[in-house]
């Protein structure tokens, strides 16, 4: 399987994990606190497929750049965080930083 889907794959369980985080109230809550743990298996382990072909530094920089953009968009569309031009400026420049550090790698990886 190509690896950037692997990566993806493994992004969207990260994300998935920390939403229900917020969910699961502490670990109270159980269905949520499986979720959690079930994400964050799945993660680790498609990151780890992934990083058998992709550079350490770019997958980890996919991996935190849009992690961390997709968890503030679920915190704004279910769980109505506030957004305001602090936050998309913010998620802006996490994507920006993403997409340059990729470039900025410069070398041609076959996934």
């Amino acid at each position: 399987m190509n690896s950037f889907i692997l990566l993806f794959i493994a992004i969207l369980s990260e994300v998935f994990a920390s939403s229900m985080l917020k969910a699961a109230d502490g670990f109270k809550k159980l269905l949520p606190s499986m979720g959690v743990v079930a994400g964050y298996g799945f993660a680790f382990y498609f990151l780890s497929l992934s990083l058998k072909v992709l550079p350490l530094g770019m997958a980890y920089a996919i991996w935190s750049g849009l992690g961390t953009a997709l968890t503030a968009l679920i915190g704004v569309t279910i769980y109505k965080e506030n957004f305001n031009s602090k936050t998309f400026w913010g998620l802006a420049l996490i994507i920006g930083g993403v997409i340059l550090l990729n470039f900025a790698n410069g070398e041609s990886h076959s996934a």
